[in-house]
This record gives structure tokens, C-alpha cells and sequence, in this order.
């Protein structure tokens, strides 16, 4: 039932997923921070991202996405309430970099991590959009990217005509 016009049809949620593996849905979170820290002491080491989640576990600030390289991480908060602190105690890993009023577009679907073409669907629609961050695996049912508020119309806009076509 929809709760908001209870005569409309609605939507069916059960536990057993359809067989179709393609996008169903398209999600933003506004409001994000995106945090970078870049330090030549994560190359081959053991402990370095406990470390670093460890700041944010004492300062009770939720992370929303992660991406790793050999010698950086970038992530994501949605609240910047302590975020000063944060960067205070972050600063001895490494060099930090931060980007405020980003987005996290999730595209969302059934499987559509190993859907083959879904990828390049979701990244060619967006050639014109600057992209931050992706996060791409940690879930066959998502993929999240993350992009400046200033450019959510155009990626949203690019992604429906891509991705949902009547």
C-alpha cells in the first residue's frame, strides 16, 4: 500500500528478490564531508585504518563510504559536528584534505554489481559530472558515488535518462 495515496497500488516488499538483475532505484544524501588523508605510513602497514576509524569511533561520528589506495583514504561523514576535532587528531597520519556540501548518489538494484554493463551504464551518463569517490562491491545491490552538491541536478538528470527509460 502507499501510505501517502492508500487507493494507489504501492509497492510489494518481500524477502524473496526478483530474478531481473537491473536498477531499481536511485538515493542522495545531501549534507556529506568528504575527508582524504594521504600518508606514505599506510604502505605496508598493518593497523593503519583501525587507527584511523578509531578517531572517529571516540568522537561518535558515523562513517558512510570508504575508499582505499596504497597510500590514501578518503571517506565520508554526515555530521560535521566534530569535525574540527577530528581533523585535529587525524593530522598526525598524514596529509588532510576535506570537501564539504558533497552528495552520495546510490544507485541501487538487484545485483547490479555483476549485472555486466551496469558499470558503464552508471559512469558514461555521468562523463560530464566531476566524480569524487566511488564505491563499487562492498555490496552486489549498490553503487555509491559521490559528487559536489552543485552538480547533483545534472548526475541525477543524466542517470534517470540513462537508467530508466519508458
Amino acid at each position: 500500500m502507499n501510505t501517502l495515496c492508500p487507493s494507489d497500488k504501492g509497492t510489494l516488499i518481500s524477502k524473496k528478490a526478483g530474478s531481473i538483475t537491473s536498477v531499481k532505484a536511485i538515493a542522495v544524501k545531501n549534507g556529506i564531508t568528504a575527508i582524504k588523508i594521504k600518508s606514505g605510513k599506510m604502505l605496508m602497514a598493518y593497523g593503519f585504518l583501525r587507527a584511523v576509524f578509531e578517531v572517529f569511533e571516540r568522537h561518535k561520528t558515523p562513517i558512510d563510504m570508504v575508499t582505499t589506495s596504497e597510500v590514501a583514504v578518503s571517506l565520508t561523514i554526515d555530521n560535521p559536528e566534530n569535525l574540527n576535532k577530528i581533523l585535529s587528531e587525524l593530522k598526525s597520519f598524514g596529509r588532510i584534505e576535506t570537501d564539504s556540501r558533497q552528495a552520495i548518489i546510490c544507485v541501487v538494484g538487484n545485483m547490479i554489481a555483476e549485472e555486466k554493463g551496469t558499470a558503464e551504464r552508471i559512469f558514461s551518463c555521468l562523463k560530464d559530472v566531476p566524480l569524487r569517490m566511488i564505491s563499487y562491491g562492498g555490496s552486489t545491490h549498490n553503487i555509491s558515488i559521490l559528487v559536489d552538491e552543485a552538480e547533483i541536478n545534472k548526475a541525477l538528470n543524466a542517470l534517470n535518462e540513462s537508467l530508466f527509460k519508458f
